[in-house]
Parts: C-alpha cells; structure tokens; sequence
C-alpha cells in the first residue's frame, strides 16, 4: 500500500504517527511510514473515496461471505457483511469501486415488520466490507437482519440485543470457541453451534492462522476443488490476510453461526504471527517489517469481524479490550493479552519458572489495560463477572515433581501480573469471578485458587478453558499427559482433549457449563455429544460436576 503525502515535508506527520504508536522501540522511519500509510489511506467520513459501482453490474453472487452480528448492547448491535463474489482472488472479483449496500432489520425472518433500514458503503479501501451500528433498539430481544447489494439479497441473520443496564435478567446462555485451524479440519462444530439457543458467542482468538494451506485444505484432503496456490504460503501482507479470511468464512459450518449469533470476538497470536508479544516478533526480523506486518494483520481483522468504529486500528494499534454488561447478570470484560505484553520469559514455551518470569514488571495486558480492568471490578454491580481473554490463566504444572515447567506463553510466565488482578478480585468484592480462555486446543475446567501451591487455599473463582473448534485435528479424549497434569494440579477438576466448543448458563443462582465435543474433524459431519458439564454456585466458587 502506497503511503498518501500531502505536502513534500511530511516529517511532522511521521512523528505524530510514531508517538502515536508509543512502541517500548524506537521506530525508523520506514516503520513510521508504514503506520502513516495505513491511517490515512481512509476514506474521508462522509466524503466518497472512490468512484461508485452500480451494484446492478454485479453479475456474481457478493454474499459470498455470509453476514454476522457482534457486540450487542441493550440499544445496538453491529451488523457485517462483506461483498466478495470471487472470495479466493485478490480484490474479491470487485472493481475499486464503492458499492452502495442497504441494510434492513425486522421483527421476523420474513422481513414483513422492518423496524430499522438504511444504506452504508462497501468501500474498496476497507476490502468492500460493511459494519452497521444500528442505534435506537429495544433491550432483550431478537431481531433479523439483511443487505442488499443490486439485485442480490444476503443470506438472513439473527441476532440479540443485551437485557437494559438496570434489568435482571432470570438467565443468560452464551458459547466460547477458539482456535479454528482451516488445514486441521471441518469447522463441524460450529454446525452444531448454530443450532443451539445462545444469547451470544465469545471468539477467544485464534480465527485463522498464517501457516500455508495447501491445495487440498491440508487435513480436509479435498478430491473435488483444489486452492489457488497463494493461500499455500504464510501470510504477511494485507492481501495475504484478506485473502485468508476469504477463505475462512468461506467456511458453510462457520457461515452458519455467524447468521445465527451475535459475537464478541478477541484475537490472540495466530491472527497476526504465532506467539509474538506486543511489538516483538517470533523471529528476528526488523521491528519495522513486523509492526507493517501486524498492521496489515490488524486493518483485515476489523474489515473481517462484527466490530465497531472504536475498534477500528490506527496504524499497527487497535483498541480491542472493551466492556459488555447483560443487565445486572453479568459483566464482560474483554481482553487483549497479546497486544501489549512483556516479551516471553526465557525465550518461550515450557520453562522452570524464576525470577525472570515473576519479575513484578512484567504484563501481559499493559497498564492501561491492568487499571480499565480493576477500576471496573469496583463499579460493577453485576453477579457474575466474567473475562473473555485468551490464554491460560491458572496455574499448570507439566510434572508431579518439584522439576516441573511451566508455559511461558501464559499467564504462568506472567505470575505478578496474574497476582495483582487476584488482589484486584479480592479488593473490589467480586464473589462470582469467571475466567473464559481459548489458546491451548484442549478443554480445562479449574477451580482459581488464592495460592496455587496450597490446594487447600481459598478459591476466588473459575476458568473454564473452550478446546479447539479444529486445531490439533481430531484430539483425544484423554491426550497421553491426562493423568500426569490432573494429578499435578489438583485445581484442575477436567481435562479433554476433543474439538469442540463449551456453553455456560448463568442464572442469579449459579452457572453451568456443558463441554461439547465432536468425535472427528478431519472427516465432515461428526456427531457432537457432551462430555461433561459442571455447576458453580452463586458465592461459593468452586466447580463440581453437575
């Protein structure tokens, strides 16, 4: 992308860009530069930023991609779609033209009580896409939704707006996903997930990965379609990540649960590059080829996801931690654990923790983020407080003997950061703290514990970690570590090692949660049963099966 210069002397713009960023590393002037490109090459609100495109010339499907809903408050959700007639070609079969699209919500599948309806622009700089903040809603309820582009019509969508701020809704069910490796297998359980009765569906990272994708889908093996050889690469430029989400939500099973849920959705390492932390890459490459790289990872995120204009990114930045509440049920806070982490202790992965790892300086949200998260724990006037996040929270030990490692990548590499949102808990009265997790390709349940090397410790509350929806293929159900990491940490009350998904049902009582597996995913169309459910009760933390 090529940077637009107003003046011959942009060094002014180049500075605000780079102080902008706040990186921990001084920025060249190239990586400025690369900020400064994707910031304003925008389109000027209200002004059109390119030509536009009868959409009665489209002569080829644009919904291709399905729509989706996400966010939803008491009186708005956001609606998304993105015209792409040909999905798997750079520019999605569509000229770099603005296309007109009108968007209509209603009361019924049928569109006979149209409540909301306008018209936004799919604009070529945002890869055609189309977020719709629809304003003016009522609180709890269900609505459908579509676009219109010429003379196609979008498949129907369904969504939910949250319970008003002051209501006490009697329940509130909502699924966890993460990880969803297209070359490891179908997305089957986000068939089955699509037919669930869900309020709403929280995407804990992971939605693609830049690893190659080889003609036959790697382990979907296709016989009938072969891949066009740029997706058999790994991704790193704007066109590579466009790309791969096309191929993603090409994805029916994925499609499907889209059109039936709102989500909320974080990332974590894969969307951008495997395991990098803050501005530090996996391997050593300039600082300012990855922060490009993390950009242009970044800006096809947010064209690609149910989100709204303050998620949008400034340059290799996007504010995407934020707060959901559902009445006074339950308070969502989002985070971002990648973003603004210290670097991996000790080079990464499973290290004997010391004082590198529990050096109290070290974060893995940032500060910024830390005092949001805390100052929020002391207004909330919620039941149950819940944190969507990404990586392991609770502690897990890979040995039952005093060598034991832990996984510098999660919030074991993080131990004073973790310490700090304990006391927080603590601190702010919170009695029914829930911990959501995706990341490790595995379903955990956990009891959080005040002391990690005392059981008998006090328990300020849960985590319950979503295995993959196709990462690691087909899993076990009992991976050959079971016994050894159960016996190791007894806070851990299940572990399974099968794809699949987990739904939690919150009442003012308690919360439950039923893990939800599928017996494959490198054949289609497998069966999903529950593995096993467990009840948490309403001031006394803790898990015990249901």
């Amino acid at each position: 992308m090529t940077p637009v210069h107003h003046r011959d002397d942009h060094s002014a713009e180049l500075r605000a860009a780079a102080a902008h960023l706040g990186r921990r590393r001084f920025l060249t002037g190239t990586a400025a530069a690369a900020a400064l490109a994707f910031s304003v090459n925008l389109p000027t609100a209200g002004v059109a930023g390119a030509a536009e495109l009868d959409g009665r010339k489209i002569d080829e499907d644009p919904f291709t991609l399905g729509v989706a809903s996400g966010d939803p408050r008491p009186d708005s959700v956001l609606l998304w779609t993105r015209l792409a007639p040909r999905p798997y070609e750079p520019g999605s079969g569509l000229p770099a033209n603005r296309v007109s699209v009108r968007w209509e919500l209603a009361h019924d599948a049928r569109f006979t009580k149209i409540v909301k309806h306008g018209n936004a622009d799919a604009h070529p700089e945002f890869d055609h896409s189309v977020h719709v903040d629809v304003p003016g809603l009522a609180a709890g309820r269900v609505y459908y939704f579509r676009f219109r582009a010429g003379n196609w019509i979008s498949p129907v969508g369904r969504t939910r707006t949250a319970p008003a701020r002051t209501a006490k809704p009697g329940s509130l069910k909502f699924a966890a996903v993460s990880c969803q490796a297209y070359h490891d297998g179908y997305f089957t359980a986000y068939g089955h997930l699509a037919k669930e009765d869900l309020d709403v569906v929280f995407h804990l990272g992971d939605y693609l990965y830049e690893y190659a994708v080889s003609a036959v889908g790697g382990s979907r093996n296709y016989t009938d379609i072969q891949l066009p050889a740029h997706f058999n690469r790994e991704t790193t430029t704007l066109e590579d990540y466009r790309l791969r989400y096309g191929l993603y939500k090409s994805d029916a099973d994925l499609r499907a649960a889209h059109a039936a849920h709102p989500f909320v959705v974080t990332w974590d390492d894969h969307e951008t590059e495997n395991n990098y932390a803050g501005d530090i890459p996996e391997n050593d490459v300039p600082p300012e080829e990855f922060l490009l790289r993390r950009a242009s990872a970044y800006r096809a995120y947010w064209e690609n996801q149910p989100l709204r204009a303050p998620q949008r990114p400034q340059g290799a930045d996007m504010r995407l931690y934020r707060r959901l509440e559902f009445g006074r049920l339950a308070q969502f806070d989002i985070l971002d654990t990648r973003q603004y982490r210290s670097d991996q202790a000790y080079g990464d992965g499973w290290q004997t923790p010391g004082p590198e790892s529990e050096d109290p300086s070290r974060t893995l949200t940032g500060g910024a983020q830390e005092r949001w998260l805390l100052d929020g724990w002391k207004k909330s006037a919620a039941t149950w407080n819940v944190v969507p996040q990404q990586v392991t929270f609770s502690q897990r030990r890979n040995l039952t003997t005093p060598d034991f490692k832990l996984s510098m990548d999660s919030w074991d590499g993080y131990s004073a950061s973790r310490q700090r949102l304990l006391k927080g808990v603590e601190a702010a009265g919170v009695k029914n703290f829930m911990v959501l997790t995706g990341d490790v390709h595995t379903a955990y349940a956990y009891d959080i514990k005040k002391d990690w090397n005392n059981a008998a410790s006090r328990t300020l509350g849960t985590e319950i970690v979503a295995t993959s929806i196709s990462s690691g293929k087909d899993g076990a159900e009992r991976p050959s570590n079971w016994e050894t990491f159960m016996t190791a940490n007894p806070h851990m009350k299940f572990y399974n090692g099968r794809r699949g998904y987990v739904t939690v049902s919150l009442s003012a009582a308690r919360a439950r949660a039923d893990f939800k597996t599928v017996t494959a995913v490198t054949t289609p169309g497998a069966p999903i049963t529950t593995a096993a459910s467990f009840v948490t009760e309403t001031g006394h933390p803790g898990l015990t099966p249901a």
